[in-house]
């Protein structure tokens, strides 16, 4: 079975546009643009890709509430599939990527990481507000770095 993993490091091509489906869970879309550089007989050449990413839930909603064009953000997903008809009546093709995670790079930059609650994915608060390691819903057990 092939594995459909990506990961892409880019700068925010928009901000990320979030709505909310008629069930109440939050999908936030936006575009990231993924450079390279690289010479050629001594020259440099510059390439830009352009990907448009999907984040579903409360990652979508992090995304909204965090991330704004121009950020440079490392996204992790998987590539989907989806066809489309144009106003003239032309189908196309277009393949997203559907992030499972994402975030702020840190190569040129620096980040205050704050903690959401966990949701039951209808926007209610799941568990209390305690400090990791006090019967907190984000205590794995694990050490979180």
């Amino acid at each position: 079975m092939a594995d459909n993993t990506i990961t892409l490091v880019g700068n925010l091509t928009r901000d990320p546009e979030l709505r909310f489906t008629t069930s109440g869970r939050g999908v936030a879309s936006f575009g990231i643009a993924v450079g390279r550089r690289y010479q050629v007989n001594g020259e440099w050449q510059e390439q830009t890709s352009y990907f448009n990413v999907t984040a579903w839930g409360q990652l979508g909603e992090n995304a909204a509430a965090s991330l704004t064009k121009g950020a440079r953000v490392v996204v992790t997903g998987r590539l989907e599939q989806r066809e489309y008809t144009t106003r003239e009546g032309d189908k196309r093709t277009a393949i997203d990527v559907i992030a499972d995670e994402l975030g702020p790079s840190l190569r040129w930059a620096t980040a205050q990481v704050e903690r959401t609650p966990r949701t039951d994915g209808q926007g209610a608060a799941k568990g209390g507000s305690s400090p990791v390691g006090e019967s907190n819903p984000f205590d794995s057990g694990e050490e979180p770095f």
